[in-house]
């Protein structure tokens, strides 16, 4: 019977949580075959096998705190049984995301089912989105492992209304739970509410609430919505809000900031990494677009899409779940005009975006016209950022969003 330890789980990663055992004392297992689900950094991850053999006894329990080389399972290897069987490889864990260089067509070939193809969960997730039937398609991973990849020369681009737009609405059903049930609060959504206490536990938030013209946003959107969709790329307002956000704290740097309470010490940052929450299948999630100043409006509408179809699909890189200095959340795909969001520790202020409406209202002149409104709701970290402060950056947002021609340009 052999030990089998915790394998390198990536840089700077020593400890991680046990989600789920995908294995159970006496399967037979495969080299290659996941072992385990795993979670680090809001990001989960699938613990492969080095060895092929049977398994004898798992060791840990789901929502164990697990350290890089401690013992986790005992197995006996395929050669312990009578079978010749090469000596096993040093394990180590793929990076979230699944991918391998393909150039040719999909390989196609029969298979018993689906549930036996090995594939991991985000794999099986998009399968079942686009209607693919793993069972018909052959890995290119470690024996048989179906990759993303693998699914991409499947993959038709899905188009929305009569106006020719990407659709815009979650990928996934919501989880409402079920009623006469007990839920654990373990992995992701554990990591949830330990962040979001924290959150409130440390920082007193106050909130700031103004009503913006996204008139301009909404025709600049339906005239490059067509051409940016012809590239593949899927133009929101999430993306103008970007822009705009980010031309704020460049004019306000003390919200473009983090508070260390140890050291009593408060960092403006010089760079503009915007986080922005993702209702995903495993929980609220909040990757983020590098250095957003020096991105045009088109590759921030590229890397919005990247960064929520790759949290949707349970994938993150856990390189993108890093390093945000402000937050914006928006809940105007779903509906709600107006929010109060919780700071992103230890960010100090977060934006949260309802639905934009159309309205009548008067103009200068006493006359009605139509308005496309939108309400932009901030909290900020009181002990950093006072109320007038937050008033002239909240204006600032309003002032870009509202004349958004000067966010065309490529940088900031």
């Amino acid at each position: 019977m052999t030990d089998f330890p915790l394998p390198h789980m990536g840089e700077g990663l020593n400890e991680v949580e046990l989600v789920r055992w995908m294995v159970h004392p006496g399967d037979a297992v495969t080299r290659g075959q996941s072992l385990m689900e795993v979670l680090s950094d809001k990001a989960t991850m699938e613990v492969p096998a080095p060895f092929a053999g049977t398994i004898k006894e798992t060791l840990a329990k789901a929502g164990n705190k697990i350290k890089v080389g401690e013992v986790v399972l005992k197995f006996d290897s395929a050669s312990d049984n009578g079978t010749p069987q090469a000596q096993s490889e040093p394990a180590t864990v793929p990076a979230p995301v699944e991918t391998a260089p393909r150039t040719e067509a999909p390989r196609l070939a029969p298979a018993p089912s689906t549930a036996q193809a090995i594939a991991a969960p985000s794999v099986r997730h998009l399968a079942r989105k686009f209607n693919i039937d793993l069972a018909r398609v052959r890995g290119s991973g470690a024996g048989g492992r179906i990759l993303l990849d693998d699914l991409a020369p499947l993959l038709k681009p899905q188009r929305g209304g009569s106006n020719g737009q990407p659709k815009t609405t979650e990928h996934f059903q919501f989880d409402f739970g079920r009623a006469g049930t007990r839920i654990p609060l373990a992995g992701m959504r554990k990591k949830i509410a330990e962040k979001m206490l924290a959150s409130k536990r440390h920082i007193p938030h106050y909130s700031y609430i103004d009503e913006c013209d996204f008139t301009s946003v909404v025709q600049f959107r339906q005239q490059l919505g067509d051409q940016l969709y012809k590239g593949n790329i899927k133009l929101t307002y999430l993306s103008f809000i970007v822009k705009a956000v980010t031309r704020a704290l460049k004019e306000v740097p003390i919200v473009n900031a983090t508070f260390d309470e140890e050291k009593h010490e408060v960092t403006l940052h010089d760079r503009y990494h915007i986080g922005i929450a993702v209702a995903a299948p495993q929980g609220l999630l909040v990757p983020v677009i590098k250095d957003a100043d020096r991105r045009d409006l088109a590759n921030i509408a590229r890397e919005i899409e990247r960064l929520s179809d790759d949290a949707r699909a349970g994938r993150p890189k856990i390189d993108d779940l890093r390093g945000s200095t402000f937050t914006i959340t928006s809940i105007g795909s779903i509906g709600g005009l107006i929010s109060t969001p919780i700071i992103n520790h230890p960010e100090v202020g977060i934006l949260g975006v309802g639905k934009v409406v159309k309205r009548p209202v008067y103009d200068e002149h006493g006359q009605l016209k139509p308005m496309d409104v939108g309400y932009l709701s901030f909290s900020f970290d009181h002990r950093i950022v006072d109320g007038a402060i937050g008033a002239v950056f909240g204006n600032a947002v309003k002032r870009h969003l509202e004349k958004p021609a000067i966010l065309l340009l490529s940088q900031s």
